[in-house]
């Protein structure tokens, strides 16, 4: 299991915003990836504020557990074999991995969680004053939206910077804390 700390900025765009900011960074080359957010009836994940998904990206899995931090998120990920999703997807069996020993340490039932809804995204990823710029076009739950992310080793500063370049290039947009996972979740009552 590998640990790693976010800390990112983000900021919700419109289409035409997104297309305008596609164009400043000509040559980039998008990528697809298809989150797959977990929870139980409860809500129990989202109710102690701690984020779980699989990720497939370029025919890889990965599971990541997000959880707050005083500054960003802590995230703990697990690489997954496509059988282990095929089997928690299709029967609910949770993969015997670290992170379900993380979850039975917070005195969660990881047998009680399920795939809740999945998001796709189509990103490009660009290294920006020591940082890593991404413009996302996500699609859920029948609706599309449009973020950048600007991840930095602190949140003024990726504020800022985040900032100076919408305001630069004249981009109207909403700093936001609500993640990807909050939006798909809501978007499917959750």
């Amino acid at each position: 299991m590998s640990n790693a700390i976010e800390i990112e900025a983000k900021a919700l765009i419109d289409k035409d915003s997104y297309h305008k900011v596609m164009g400043l960074f000509k040559g980039a080359v998008p990528y697809s990836q298809t989150n797959y957010y977990i929870d139980n009836e409860e809500s129990e994940l989202k109710k102690e504020g701690i984020a779980l998904r699989i990720r497939r990206r370029d025919g890889k899995l990965q599971m990541t557990l997000k959880t707050p931090l005083s500054q960003g998120l802590l995230e703990k990920n697990e690489d997954l074999a496509e059988w282990e999703f095929v089997d928690f997807e299709t029967k609910g069996d949770f993969p015997e991995n670290d992170l379900k020993r993380f979850l039975t340490m917070l005195d969660i039932d990881a047998e009680s969680l399920r795939i809740i809804t999945s998001l796709t995204t189509k990103r490009v990823d660009i290294k920006y004053k020591g940082g890593l710029l991404s413009i996302d076009e996500n699609y859920y739950s029948g609706r599309y939206d449009y973020e950048i992310e600007l991840e930095y080793n602190n949140m003024k500063d990726a504020e800022r910077l985040l900032k100076e370049l919408l305001d630069d290039n004249k981009i109207p947009y909403t700093l936001t804390n609500k993640t990807k996972t909050a939006r798909a979740l809501e978007a499917v009552g959750r």
